[in-house]
């Protein structure tokens, strides 16, 4: 069921119309200020879907609202929010449209909004989620964690920088990737994503701006735009960035940092050759560029351990490392770490702690709890076990629908697969039929709006057959994208 249905009680066999229902809940969200003077209402086609109903009933609880003065349609399509109250006599009220547009965080791309709000219909097949999926989640060992009363979980404020459990813990975690670094040159942040936003408000200068790689996920979030950082784009091949365009982008560009995912790149699967590592690590040292390495993908190699992490042969403090428990143990704990510089780590740390006061000590203990015990290690190699065997069953349904009509790589590890569509196969309406068909997919656009036919394809979050009939539907639905 929908989540975003919980919230409707319909009666469908109740003595009231349906219409009338609708009509009575949606004044109340009016008459209690949840959908202010101004607001734009959903669509006639998304209520009506959303709650499982003829447009015709949307239309006529629209209607009895129009009657009374409280909402009434625009030039510009749709139905907004013109009064409160039962009278036309009500008060001035606050436009709140005004100030959400003039916010300083831009909004997500519509499309990533769409998929935000699609991945919690359990109907909808996610044919592109970055996650792993419920069965491989280690829910049991995790309710062993917290049933073990052997040692408490510690419920209140951790220290700005984290918990020094957890911080020592990831001490060991990085050395066995080559990282040398002490429990002070470590900031426990909530997921990759919060070290990125700290990075970006706390180390940058305005106006300036970064680089990274194109495509890239730093594309499809808006954490560096938002705090007033542009984003340059560095051309990849095969073996990863191209260095000789990242020189250009440097001259002409001068970046406060690059922003990079050199192993099992997201959205492309693409591992940085050694060779480009150590030209990476060259220039960053003699241009004294700083580095943010995101490695949240490192473990979940698939055919043999990639190259070592640039972070365990930085002698310098110029790399930034990010990692994170979100891709093999738990999305939802949402613990992650920043390794850097100790003035670094001071100074983001004291951005989080105005921001948050720190992440979740419950998390912290569980994710302590799980390295320390060597629930990692053991995870991580059953994981890489399915994955290998969704890898090969995606692999094999695309051969067999895809292989006349599309291009791709076979991944080396983490999760993704980049499909490169003919190129007058319009994504966007590719994306709209797809859903409409309960088929969500992450549009190449997301990443790089120049990637008007490519979709990022995923093999660790959907059930494996409805996943291959997937490919299957989606086949169809871009020959018929072609054929228009």
């Amino acid at each position: 069921m929908n989540r975003s249905n919980r919230s409707w009680l319909l009666e469908r066999d109740g003595t009231i119309p349906l219409y009338r229902q609708i009509e009575q809940q949606l004044r109340q969200r009016i008459s209690n200020g949840e959908w202010p003077v101004g607001t734009r209402l959903p669509s006639q086609r998304k209520l009506a879907e959303q709650l499982g109903v003829n447009r015709s009933t949307i239309t006529q609880a629209l209607d009895e609202l129009a009657s009374w003065g409280m909402v009434e349609g625009n030039k510009g399509g749709g139905t907004r929010v013109v009064n409160n109250t039962w009278n036309r006599l009500a008060a001035a009220t606050i436009d709140w449209d005004s100030y959400v547009e003039s916010g300083a965080h831009q909004p997500n791309l519509p499309a990533i909004r769409q998929i935000n709000e699609a991945e919690y219909d359990s109907s909808i097949i996610r044919t592109g989620t970055g996650e792993p999926g419920p069965d491989l989640l280690p829910t049991e060992h995790v309710r062993r964690i917290l049933a073990d009363t052997s040692d408490e979980p510690f419920l209140g404020y951790e220290e700005p920088k984290g918990s020094l459990r957890l911080r020592e813990q990831i001490v060991q975690y990085a050395a066995r990737q080559g990282i040398s670094c002490s429990p002070e040159s470590i900031l426990i942040v909530s997921g990759a994503l919060q070290a990125l936003q700290l990075i970006a408000v706390g180390l940058l200068q305005r106006p300036s701006c970064i680089v990274a790689e194109k495509p890239s996920y730093i594309q499809s979030v808006r954490v560096f735009q938002s705090a007033g950082i542009g984003v340059h784009a560095v051309q990849m091949d095969e073996h990863g960035i191209q260095i000789n365009h990242l020189q250009q982008q440097i001259t002409e560009h001068q970046p406060g940092l690059l922003y990079t995912i050199p192993t099992f790149h997201n959205p492309t699967g693409t591992i940085l050759s050694s060779e480009r590592r150590a030209e990476l690590l060259e220039l960053s040292s003699s241009l004294s560029l700083p580095l943010i390495e995101d490695d949240v993908y490192r473990e979940l190699w698939l055919d043999e351990e990639p190259p070592p992490p640039l972070k365990s042969q930085d002698r310098q403090g110029n790399i930034l490392y990010v990692g994170s428990l979100s891709k093999m143990m738990s999305p939802g704990i949402r613990v992650g770490w920043i390794i850097a510089p100790v003035p670094v780590i001071d100074r983001l740390a004291d951005i989080k702690m105005q921001t948050d006061y720190g992440s979740s000590g419950l998390s912290q203990y569980v994710a302590a709890r799980w390295l320390a015990d060597g629930h990692q290690e053991q995870h991580q190699t059953w994981v890489r076990q399915q994955l290998r065997t969704r890898r090969a069953r995606l692999l094999a349904a695309l051969e067999q629908y895809f292989g006349d009509i599309a291009q791709w790589n076979a991944p080396a590890g983490g999760f993704y697969i980049w499909l490169s569509l003919p190129t007058n196969v319009n994504v966007h309406r590719l994306f709209t039929l797809a859903l409409r068909e309960q088929i969500l997919i992450h549009p190449g656009y997301m990443y790089d709006w120049q990637a008007s036919h490519h979709i990022r394809l995923s093999y660790s979050y959907a059930d494996m057959k409805q996943l291959e009939q997937s490919i299957y539907r989606l086949r169809q639905l871009v020959k018929q994208c072609m054929n228009t």
